[in-house]
């Protein structure tokens, strides 16, 4: 029963997966190197997640790639049908834009993938390092001894409620329930979002815990604190506090925090190939986004915890080193061998779907001799086609659908009058 990790249907799942990861990486470098550090199990963690992800974004540069190959094609279709509105003219565009998709091989929403797939890790990860302890087994364990003995001391809940609401730390808690296990946990929950100062306040509460509370707290400052900073808080916090307590290079490290977000973030995407042309109402928006985003990934680096930050900058990275890769291997792409290979494809999807190459251009040979024959008749012509086919109308078995039109027809007229 672990009630302090997130219990949503979709995230919850997923952050107790990372959860899981970070704790194997966290023991690996603890047995094998001594190295007990919550921050380099975020960076690990950020590049096995950059890893797993890479054929995804290969994909993402290929679909650029092609984007822009493809970009006079689809401006010279726009260009043909220019202001024409009418809904015959609106089908025929849309058929040869999604023919010319077809043609490379790459979807229209291509581009929104990789960010659609990133925000519930985004989200997942922000449950995680929001409260470790709950989610990294091995770190919970570190608060054995000193959740046990405040469990052993008469009218511990009073004293962790009044913690909890005097450093206003930002956690759920009911120390009124009788569940021992909800208890423990509240409890890790409390002191691990305990400031330097939280600390001297657990020594004057529980004095006789004195020895275990410095145990503990010297473990905590060798795992979860990078730079001087707890992970789990957020840099505007930890701005605050050290700012009150004249602690000038933390508060440096931590506005450190979102700057290198937002300078890592610039690097990484200057790197990617942009879809589309200066013209191009999409390669509009992607650059209007990529404006705006490294600026909101500051801001939310502000206000998130700092292990999220630290994934952020590591992923940024990241990016920026498998991008200079990807950008050395699409130098060596022959476009246009890719291009035949979708068409292929395209094809062979077609023909499974029951629709032969051949049936597209009878019909499409068919619709323009139709077309043709209308556009060749005279007035005269028309008028006299369009009275036979009334009278067939008008004569139509009550049952057919001609019968029926016809009645939607009359009730129309009526109605009109």
């Amino acid at each position: 029963m672990v009630l302090t990790q997130y219990s949503g249907k979709i995230l919850g799942p997923i952050a107790r997966f990372f959860g899981w990861i970070m704790n194997g990486i966290y023991m690996f470098f603890s047995n094998t190197f001594g190295v007990e550090s919550i921050a380099l199990s975020i960076i690990i963690l950020t590049m096995l997640i950059y890893l797993c992800m890479f054929p995804l974004t290969l994909k993402q540069q290929k679909f650029s790639k092609l984007s822009q190959k493809m970009q006079p094609e689809l401006q010279a279709i726009q260009k043909k049908y220019g202001n024409r509105k009418d809904q015959a003219s609106m089908m025929a565009m849309q058929e040869e834009t999604q023919k010319l998709y077809e043609k490379y091989g790459i979807s229209p929403t291509g581009s929104c993938l990789q960010a659609v797939v990133q925000m519930p890790i985004w989200f997942a990860l922000y449950r995680v390092f929001q409260n470790v302890p709950a989610y990294v087994s091995s770190v919970k364990g570190v608060f054995a001894d000193l959740v046990n003995g405040i469990m052993n001391v008469s009218g511990y809940q009073n004293i962790m409620t009044k913690l909890t609401e005097t450093y206003n730390l930002g956690v759920q808690t009911d120390f009124t329930v009788k569940d021992k296990t909800a208890l423990y946990n509240y409890i890790v929950d409390v002191v691990y979002k305990l400031p330097s100062s939280g600390w001297d306040t657990l020594k004057d509460k529980f004095p006789d815990l004195s020895g275990v509370i410095d145990t503990t707290n010297t473990s905590v400052h060798g795992f979860n604190y990078f730079l001087g900073m707890n992970i789990s808080d957020t840099p505007l916090a930890i701005i605050k506090n050290a700012a009150s307590n004249h602690l000038y290079l933390i508060l440096i490290a931590a506005i450190l925090v979102p700057v290198f977000s937002y300078i890592t973030q610039v690097l990484s995407l200057k790197l990617m190939p942009q879809a589309g042309g200066d013209n191009d109402q999409m390669a509009k928006q992607m650059k209007m986004m990529n404006n705006t985003m490294p600026v909101f990934m500051a801001f939310m680096c502000f206000i998130t915890p700092v292990g999220l930050g630290i994934y952020w900058i590591a992923g940024a990275v990241c990016r920026i080193a498998q991008q200079f890769l990807i950008n050395k291997h699409m130098e060596k792409v022959n476009l246009d061998d890719i291009i035949a290979k979708n068409q292929e494809k395209a094809k062979k999807k077609r023909e499974k779907m029951g629709i032969a190459e051949n049936q597209i251009n009878n019909a499409a040979r068919m619709s323009t001799r139709r077309n043709t024959t209308l556009s060749t008749l005279t007035e005269e012509e028309k008028e006299e086609k369009l009275k036979k086919a009334a009278e067939y109308t008008s004569k139509a078995n009550p049952n057919s659908l001609a019968a029926k039109a016809n009645m939607v027809r009359e009730f129309n007229e009526k109605n009109n009058k």
